[in-house]
C-alpha cells in the first residue's frame, strides 16, 4: 500500500512540474513580447539590442512589475476559493473539573472530573445562489488585467527610456569630441593673439576676449562630461547591475534613422496600456456595483461535521463515539448601520469616476500622440535645416581654405573658419539625436506599436 502511495505521489510530481515549467515559460515569452525587440532591430544597433536584453533580465522595476502581476493572479485564486467548499479540522481536547454538586431534578451528580476528546472534520459551503462570489472572482480577474497593463506599460516605458539615454549618450560623445577640437583650436588662437599682443599687432582687449572664449569652451566641456557621467549612471541603474563601469555604444556616424510616416492614425491609442487599463477599470467597477447590490440578499450556508467524541482516549474510535451533523444556515443582515447602502453608493461613484478617467485617458492619449508626432516633424525639419547650413558652411570653409593657401586669408581667420564648421556640426548632431529620440517617444505614445507599418495592419 505504501509503495502504491509513493508511486502516485511521484507520478503527480512528474505531471505537475512540466506543466508549471511550461506556464512559467509562457509568462516569460509574454513579457519578452512587451519588449518588442523586432521594433528595436530597425535601429540596426547590436549594442542597443544586447543591452535591451539585459534590461529585460535584470531591471528591478520590471521585476517588481512582474511580481505584482503574479500577485494579482494569486488574488484571483483567493477569490475563487470562496466559491468552493471549505473543509477544516477543529478538534478539542480538554479536562473538566467540577467543584459543586450538579442536579438534574431528582438526579444528583456529585463533583467530578473527566477528559473529553472531540475530533471532528467541519465543512462549510456558501451556496452562491445570487452569483456574488462568482462576481468577486470576476472582479479580481479584471483587477489582474489592470495590473497586467501596468506591467506592459513598465516594459514599454523603461525600454524606451533606456534607448533614449543610449542615443543621448552617443550624441554627447560626438559633442565632447567636437568640443575638444574647438578647445584645441581656441588654445592656438590664444597663443597666436599673445604673440600678436607682444609684437604690438593687437590690443589687449582682443587677447582678453579670446581668453574669455577659451574659458567658456572649457566650461561647456565640463558640463558635457558631467552629463555624460549622469547618463551612464542612469543606464547602469536601468541595467540593474552595479558592477558595470561603462556603457559600450556605437559611433555617432553609424546611427540609423527609421522611416516615419507623415501622419499617424489615432487608432493607435486603443493599444496603449493606459487605455486598456481604463477599459478594464470600467468593467471592474461595474461588477463591484453588482456585488454591492447582491450583498443585500440573504445567504445560505451548508454546514456539516463528522468525527469522534469520546471521554476516554482508548475508546476514541469505538462504535458509539462517531458523531455527525448537517444543516443549512440562512442569514440576512437586518441592520448594519447603513454600511451596505454606503458601500453601494461608493461603488456607484467609483463607476462614475472610472467613466471620467476613461474620457480623460482618451484625451490624454490623443494629446500625447499628436505632441509626439509634432515633435517628430519639428525635429526632422530642424535636422534638415541644420544639415543644409552645415553643407553651406563646408562650402564656405573650402573657399576659405583655398584663399588661405594663396595667402589671401590669415592663419587666424582660417582657424576661426574651422571653429565655425565645428559649431555648425554641433547643431546638426543635436538635431539628429533629437530626431531619433522623438521617433522613440512616438513609439512610446502609440503604446509600443510599430507605427512604420500601415494602420490597416493593426
Amino acid at each position: 500500500m505504501k509503495k502504491l502511495q509513493i508511486l502516485i505521489i511521484l507520478i503527480s510530481l512528474l505531471t505537475i512540474t512540466p506543466q508549471a515549467q511550461a506556464k512559467e515559460a509562457q509568462n516569460s515569452n509574454a513579457n519578452l513580447q512587451y519588449m518588442n525587440l523586432q521594433w528595436w532591430d530597425k535601429f540596426n544597433d547590436e549594442n542597443l539590442n544586447n543591452y535591451l536584453g539585459e534590461v529585460y533580465k535584470n531591471n528591478p522595476d520590471l521585476k517588481i512589475a512582474t511580481i505584482k502581476a503574479k500577485q494579482s493572479k494569486e488574488a484571483i485564486k483567493q477569490a475563487f476559493a470562496n466559491q468552493l467548499p471549505q473543509l477544516y479540522f477543529n478538534g478539542n481536547i480538554q479536562r473538566e473539573f467540577t467543584s459543586a454538586t450538579t442536579r438534574f431534578g431528582d438526579v444528583v451528580i456529585p463533583d467530578y472530573n473527566q477528559s473529553r476528546y472531540y475530533l471532528p472534520l467541519t465543512m462549510n459551503y456558501e451556496v452562491d445562489i445570487w452569483g456574488e462570489n462568482y462576481l468577486k472572482t470576476k472582479s479580481a480577474k479584471k483587477q489582474a488585467e489592470m495590473v497586467k497593463e501596468d506591467e506592459r506599460a513598465s516594459y514599454i516605458s523603461i525600454s524606451s527610456d533606456f534607448a533614449a539615454n543610449y542615443y543621448t549618450l552617443i550624441g554627447i560623445d560626438k559633442l565632447i569630441k567636437n568640443q575638444k577640437d574647438l578647445i584645441a583650436i581656441e588654445e592656438n588662437i590664444v597663443n597666436l593673439e599673445k604673440e600678436k599682443y607682444k609684437s604690438g599687432l593687437c590690443p589687449v582687449y582682443e587677447l582678453l576676449s579670446e581668453q574669455q572664449t577659451l574659458a567658456k569652451m572649457n566650461e561647456r566641456y565640463n558640463s558635457l562630461k558631467e552629463r555624460q557621467d549622469i547618463i551612464i549612471n542612469q543606464m547602469i541603474t536601468q541595467l540593474g547591475d552595479r558592477f558595470i563601469k561603462d556603457i559600450n555604444r556605437s559611433d555617432y556616424n553609424t546611427i540609423s534613422n527609421i522611416d516615419i510616416p507623415e501622419e499617424i492614425s489615432t487608432e493607435y491609442i486603443q493599444y496603449r496600456p493606459d487605455m486598456k487599463k481604463a477599459e478594464e477599470y470600467i468593467q471592474k467597477t461595474g461588477i463591484d456595483v453588482k456585488i454591492a447590490r447582491r450583498d443585500f440578499l440573504p445567504k445560505f450556508t451548508i454546514y456539516g461535521q463528522a468525527g469522534f467524541n469520546a471521554y476516554d482516549w482508548c475508546r476514541i474510535f469505538a462504535p458509539h463515539t462517531f458523531i455527525s451533523n448537517i444543516g443549512v444556515a440562512p442569514s440576512l443582515d437586518l441592520f448594519t448601520g447603513g454600511y451596505k447602502k454606503a458601500k453601494l453608493r461608493y461603488n456607484k461613484l467609483e463607476y462614475e469616476k472610472a467613466l471620467q478617467i476613461y474620457q480623460k485617458t482618451i484625451l490624454t492619449s490623443i494629446q500625447e500622440l499628436n505632441d509626439a508626432m509634432m515633435s517628430v516633424k519639428t525635429s526632422n525639419k530642424n535636422y534638415q535645416n541644420s544639415l543644409e547650413r552645415f553643407n553651406l558652411e563646408k562650402e564656405k570653409l573650402e573657399l576659405a581654405n583655398n584663399q588661405f593657401k594663396i595667402g589671401a586669408r590669415s592663419k587666424l581667420d582660417n582657424m576661426k573658419d574651422n571653429q565655425a564648421i565645428l559649431i555648425m556640426e554641433e547643431d546638426m548632431v543635436t538635431n539628429n539625436i533629437n530626431k531619433v529620440i522623438s521617433s522613440i517617444n512616438l513609439y512610446k505614445a502609440t503604446g509600443g506599436q510599430d507605427y512604420t507599418k500601415p494602420s490597416t495592419n493593426l
